[in-house]
């Protein structure tokens, strides 16, 4: 019988394919596997989930080897043999690139790596003939993600559950997006899931770590933010920004006016004069956005 973590996780793959079309008929789908708790539970909870999604799918446990010290997968291909999950295991010389490019500070250069780490899991993944990549991304790391890039980056923005890349014909999906990390850490506790250590110099000195120390003040201080950053991540209607564009703005004054509803923000990263179009098109029409799709 399953215990009450993990069918938590369960219950939140399941919404998530729901409300955003995650798995196909068919799919052959890649896990990245870091060693982390995240992906290990992703993975055993996708084995879980193909026995009563609506969709058949297969999977396999992919780990793009970085070359740092001392991480032993032997307890993950031992899991993975035990539940009859297909695991591959990528050698590679990222960590050695990475030592040649440090930062100034003497830090290995965390942008370098993930660009690398996503090339090698697309290529991989074509190798094994999968036509999606999922990773183990969880809410906690969506908030995280909007607040990294408020404040480093200017811009409101997080990843997306799921992401079609156009140019190597592979879709990267995200299951645990509506999870939180406190359940997936039972979850991998209850279950005795294996984990292995990262040797990552970098580990617990980067940005993301500050972020989520800062939110984990922001959480205590205020109990109900949690919910509400959650909540925020698809509450685009509510959502408002600054346009310099004093045309634009003018439109979508008047489109407020006129519909009582500010114009969908998942919207606003289109070109401004193809926005100004579209917003002015609803207008004419009499018609807003949501009622035309």
């Amino acid at each position: 019988m399953l215990k009450m973590s993990l069918r938590k996780v369960l219950g939140a793959i399941r919404q998530a394919d729901q409300d955003f079309g995650l798995i196909d008929d068919h799919d052959k789908i890649a896990v990245g596997i870091s060693g982390g708790k995240d992906s290990i539970v992703l993975l055993y909870a996708l084995s879980l989930y193909q026995k009563f999604c609506p969709h058949p799918f297969e999977i396999v446990g992919i780990h793009i080897s970085l070359g740092f010290p001392d991480m032993d997968f032997s307890a993950t291909k031992a899991f993975c043999q035990q539940h009859q999950i297909e695991f591959v295991e990528c050698p590679s010389d990222v960590y050695e690139i990475l030592k040649l490019n440090l930062r100034k500070n003497g830090m290995l250069e965390c942008s370098i790596c993930s660009r690398m780490k996503k090339a090698l899991v697309i290529k991989a993944a074509k190798e094994l003939h999968c036509n999606k990549v999922a990773f183990a991304h969880h809410v906690d790391d969506a908030i995280e993600t909007l607040f990294l890039n408020m404040i480093y980056g200017g811009r409101i923005a997080t990843f997306d559950p799921i992401m079609q890349l156009t140019k190597s014909d592979i879709t990267f999906i995200r299951p645990l997006i509506y999870a939180r990390e406190k359940d997936i850490l039972r979850a991998q506790k209850k279950e005795n899931l294996p984990v292995v250590i990262s040797t990552c110099p970098n580990d617990k000195h980067t940005q993301r770590e500050d972020i989520k120390q800062l939110l984990q003040q922001i959480y205590h201080t205020y109990p109900s933010a949690y919910d509400n950053f959650k909540y925020m991540l698809s509450n685009t209607s509510k959502m408002k920004v600054f346009h310099k564009n004093p045309k634009l703005n003018h439109a979508l004054m008047e489109y407020y006016k006129l519909f009582d509803q500010p114009f969908p923000i998942y919207l606003f990263s289109m070109d401004e004069q193809a926005l100004l179009s579209l917003v002015e098109e609803c207008i004419e029409k009499q018609m807003p956005f949501s009622s035309k799709s």
